[in-house]
C-alpha cells in the first residue's frame, strides 16, 4: 500500500513459502531470517516491513502522499503513533490471525477460547484507540501517516477472510478505519488481488 500511496513503481517477486524458496542459501544471503517481506533498490537490500515503509517513505518524500510528517512534534507524534501500533495493536492482531487464517491454512482446527481471548485483548486496545480518535482524525494527529497504515497488512487480509476484527467497534475507530481501508490505493490493491501479509 505505501508503494501505491507513493506512486512508486515496483516488480512484485512472489516467493513460493510452501516451496521453502525463503530458505535457500540466495534468499538468505538476502534476508538472513529467511522471511519475507524484503526489497532490493537498486542493488540495496532492505528487510524488516516497518523499515521498508519508511525507507521509502523518506526516499520518495516529494511524491504521492506525504507518510512521515517532517516538523519536530509532528515527527514525535508519528513515532508515538507508530509505537503504539507496534506495541498494542500487532501483537493482539498476530493472536488473533495465529487463530484463525494460520490455523485454517494449516488445516488445523481454531481454539475457540483463545480466539475469544485474543479478540478480547484486541477489543481492550481499540477502546483505548477510541479515545486517541476522539481527539484526532488519524493516530497521529490529523493527517494521514505509516502509522495508520500499519494496521492495514493483517487486519485487512483478516477482514477479506472472514475474520473482521474491526467491525463493531466505536465510533471514532470506525470512522478512522473506514477511511484507511476506503483509500482507492487499498481499495485497488484489493481488486487485483494482492494476497500478501505486507503493506
Amino acid at each position: 500500500m505505501v508503494l501505491a500511496e507513493k506512486e512508486i513503481p515496483f516488480e512484485v517477486v512472489v516467493v513460493d513459502k510452501a516451496n521453502k524458496d525463503h530458505k535457500t542459501p540466495e534468499y538468505l544471503a538476502k534476508h538472513p531470517f529467511g522471511e519475507v517481506p524484503l526489497i532490493v533498490d537498486d542493488g540495496f537490500i532492505l528487510f524488516e516491513s516497518r523499515a521498508i515503509c519508511r525507507y521509502l517513505a523518506e526516499k520518495y518524500a516529494d511524491q504521492g502522499t506525504p507518510l512521515i510528517p517532517t516538523g519536530l512534534r509532528e515527527r514525535a507524534l508519528f513515532e508515538q503513533a507508530a509505537s503504539i501500533e507496534f506495541a498494542n495493536f500487532f501483537p493482539q492482531i498476530v493472536k488473533v490471525a495465529g487463530q484463525t487464517v494460520y490455523k485454517q491454512l494449516q488445516g488445523l482446527p481454531i481454539d475457540e477460547a483463545a480466539l475469544a481471548q485474543a479478540k478480547s485483548d484486541l477489543a481492550a486496545k481499540l477502546d483505548v484507540y477510541e479515545v486517541i480518535l476522539g481527539k484526532q482524525k488519524f493516530l497521529g494527529g490529523n493527517e494521514l501517516t505509516l502509522a495508520d497504515l500499519f494496521h492495514v497488512s493483517y487486519a485487512g487480509p483478516l477482514a477479506k477472510a472472514g475474520f473482521d476484527v474491526m467491525a463493531d467497534k466505536g465510533p471514532n475507530v470506525t470512522r478512522w478505519w473506514n477511511e484507511i481501508v476506503s483509500r482507492p490505493t487499498w481499495v485497488k490493491l484489493q481488486e487485483e488481488g494482492i494476497k500478501s501479509v505486507g503493506i
